[in-house]
């Protein structure tokens, strides 16, 4: 199926039901459904048997997992697990190894008492939020793969796929949940075994997939042969920042776990880590201006030292991923692109994660919640999913994402209305339906321009990286929303207009990069054009 942009209904249907879109729409699905088992359901759960809002707002803070994912994202790049990597491949086999592990931590889950046991029902949530940010990896990583690099339209196609698949598993199947929790003979333990089968159900989607096919293993050898020679003749100085490196990454690792929730604490530690990754970067550039003319021996690769090749294998394992990204974009580029993906959903992260709690408050049931919040903002999400991203081929990913942005803020503003007038049905059915198509017009366009920065060499580290701090934004600081609703004394029609004026430093931020992303934009329009071209001639030669 060509990938030409669809000039009518019949080539639209046709182009968004070709199998690959169709499997990462599967894949979308698995990769929503884990947040219902650490997010709403467990929110819901939580609040029914007496935990506090603000508890209820820290327990969320397990979703930190999705925020540091980059960590280990190398690992999804490189290491071949036994047996699974041989038998699916690398992306299929570590997507089956994560579906494994979530579907085990749900079942787990049901089991505990939480009134007794509210801490260690919170370690087994990280548990399965760790799982499921694995998992994203590599099925971000599988989508980029099986989008060619010459197909740059298609990547709004395979985000629009993805982000109503997501909605499908957090949404639609979110809404049963709630249905069942109204129903006599159900309780929160049994829904969640409920829940622990069907994500085995979602293991489909990895038997009916195709392992993609790409160079990448090829790239990371070639890195490796540098990077061998490299730390053969400056031993020092690449010692140095591996040493660097590996405390860059043991002091992400140790603040996740230890670091004090408090604003100056997360502030102070994100300039020092930003200031180490600038400085290893840097090392990094000088070591390669000076060895970029050194000629490298092939046949001498295969009798470089052990040390040396150890070395080699992590700078380009957990280093080059991200000296990649801030050497083809510049500094100044890659630190305002990473704080814009940082910022811009936070507005839309505080509404989410005290939605049910308001919803309940107000006074809506959960068969309400279920139906509503749930089911008929999945069919909007995917209807508007698949239209935003039409719209978002013609108009280009910076016109979409501002003015998909902006909408998403103004949408707060519907539930700020909603709480004043209190549960008005046809109010709730109208915010519901505003969030869920600014939602996902917005979250197209943002997927598909951090598609569009990731190197195929890197796609798992690049994506994940930025990625996950897209949702750090949404997890530290959407960690406080419930804490902010105690501070305004429950007020909540001030607080959802405070998430709508939370979006306004990013469109900011990309405004002032628009014209590098514009000029990414026309080279990538420029190779689809040329494919196009070379299609077309090879279909005329063919008749």
């Amino acid at each position: 199926m060509s990938s030409a942009q669809p000039q009518n209904w019949r080539d639209l249907v046709k182009f968004y039901t070709q199998r690959r879109l169709l499997i990462i729409f599967l894949f979308g699905i698995a990769s929503g459904y884990p947040w219902l088992m650490i997010g709403s359901s467990m929110s819901a759960w939580l609040n029914e048997i007496g935990v506090s809002r603000t508890s209820i707002g820290f327990f969320g803070a397990v979703f930190a997992a999705y925020s540091v994912n980059f960590l280990w994202s190398p690992l999804v790049d490189r290491v071949r697990l036994p047996g699974l990597t041989r038998w699916l491949g690398q992306r299929r086999g570590w997507i089956l190894l994560c579906q494994l592990g979530i579907a085990a931590g749900c079942f787990y889950l049901s089991t505990l008492e939480f009134t007794d046991s509210l801490k260690y029902a919170g370690l087994v949530a990280l548990f399965i939020a760790v799982c499921s940010a694995t998992q994203d990896i590599g099925i971000d990583a599988y989508r980029i793969d099986s989008i060619g690099e010459d197909e740059a339209r298609m990547q709004s196609a395979a985000a629009a796929m993805t982000t109503a698949g997501w909605w499908t598993g957090y949404g639609a199947l979110g809404a049963i949940p709630f249905i069942l929790s109204d129903m006599q003979g159900w309780n929160w333990p049994l829904i969640y075994q409920a829940m622990a089968v069907f994500m085995l159900v979602l293991t489909a989607g990895v038997w009916l997939s195709r392992e993609p096919q790409t160079n990448r293993r090829a790239l990371q050898q070639a890195s490796e042969r540098k990077y061998q020679s490299l730390a053969a003749n400056n031993p020092k100085q690449t010692l140095s920042m591996t040493l660097l490196s590996a405390g860059f990454i043991t002091s992400a690792i140790l603040a996740v776990n230890f670091l004090p929730g408090t604003w100056y604490a997360i502030t102070l530690w994100g300039l020092f880590q930003l200031a180490l990754l600038v400085f290893i970067v840097r090392l990094l550039v000088r070591l390669h201006i000076h060895h970029q003319n050194m000629p490298v021996d092939e046949q001498l690769q295969p009798q470089a030292r052990r040390r040396d090749k150890i070395v080699a294998w992590i700078i380009v394992t957990m280093i080059e991923p991200v000296s990649e990204f801030f050497q083809r974009n510049g500094v100044r580029m890659a630190l305002t692109v990473l704080l814009f993906i940082t910022l811009f959903k936070v507005g839309e992260a505080f509404l989410g994660r005290m939605s049910i709690v308001f919803y309940q408050e107000i006074g809506f049931s959960n068969t309400d919640i279920g139906l509503f919040s749930k089911l008929m903002n999945w069919w909007v999400t995917i209807l508007f999913a698949l239209i935003g991203s039409y719209v978002n081929m013609r108009l280009g990913i910076i016109k979409g994402l501002i003015i998909g942005g902006s909408a998403m803020a103004l949408s707060n503003l519907a539930f700020s209305v909603l709480a004043l007038v209190g549960p008005d049905r046809t109010l709730f059915i109208i915010a519901v339906v505003t969030d869920g198509f600014t939602s996902a017009w917005s979250t197209v366009a943002f997927v598909a321009f951090i598609s569009l920065l990731a190197n195929r060499a890197f796609t798992a580290t690049q994506y994940a990286l930025m990625a996950s701090l897209g949702t750090l934004g949404r997890t530290l600081l959407g960690t406080y929303s419930g804490a902010m609703v105690d501070w305004l004394d429950g007020n909540w029609a001030v607080f959802f207009i405070l998430t709508t004026v939370m979006v306004i430093p990013s469109l900011l931020l990309l405004w002032s990069i628009r014209h590098q992303i514009y000029a990414l934009e026309a080279e990538n329009n420029a190779r689809q054009a040329a494919a196009d071209h070379r299609r077309a001639t090879e279909q005329t030669n063919d008749r």
